[in-house]
């Protein structure tokens, strides 16, 4: 596998977390805000974000027929997670007029965990995909 197949393949799951979190940002704020407040609507929203994140590794690790080698499979979350992080850090904080202390200190401390938690499990769920061809892998080492 080429670091360029892994880095394509980041950015494309990059993207489609992106896209749907774009999505789902929109109607957590615009809907489900007003209605359960901040910190409930983020969390409504993580489950479904999880199920993103994992079709969406699913789906990139299958497209690119990438191996079952932990060097790949995290380096397309390395890079996935290194966009969403130069996401937030530049474009978000532009836009919202804030400093990275001040853009911090602005999660909930239930919530920006649980943020913080999902980018871990973003970053790792294309290493644990495929758990049937981990299965498979320690039954021929045996």
């Amino acid at each position: 596998m080429t670091s360029r197949q892994v880095v394509k393949a980041g950015a494309i799951y990059f993207a489609l977390l992106f896209s749907a979190g774009f999505v789902l940002g929109t109607i957590r704020v615009l809907w489900l805000v007003p209605i359960v407040g901040t910190r409930t609507a983020e969390l409504l929203e993580m489950p479904v974000m999880l199920t993103v994140i994992m079709l969406s590794a699913r789906w990139v690790v299958r497209h690119f027929s990438m191996p079952y080698t932990a060097p790949s499979r995290l380096g397309i979350g390395g890079m996935a997670l290194a966009l969403i992080l130069a996401l937030d850090f530049t474009v978000v904080l532009w836009v919202r007029g804030l400093s990275r202390s001040q853009y911090i200190e602005s999660f909930d401390p239930v919530a920006g965990t649980a943020y913080f938690v999902m980018l871990g499990v973003f970053a790792v769920m294309p290493l644990l995909v495929s758990r049937r061809e981990l299965s498979k892998m320690l039954e021929g080492a045996r």
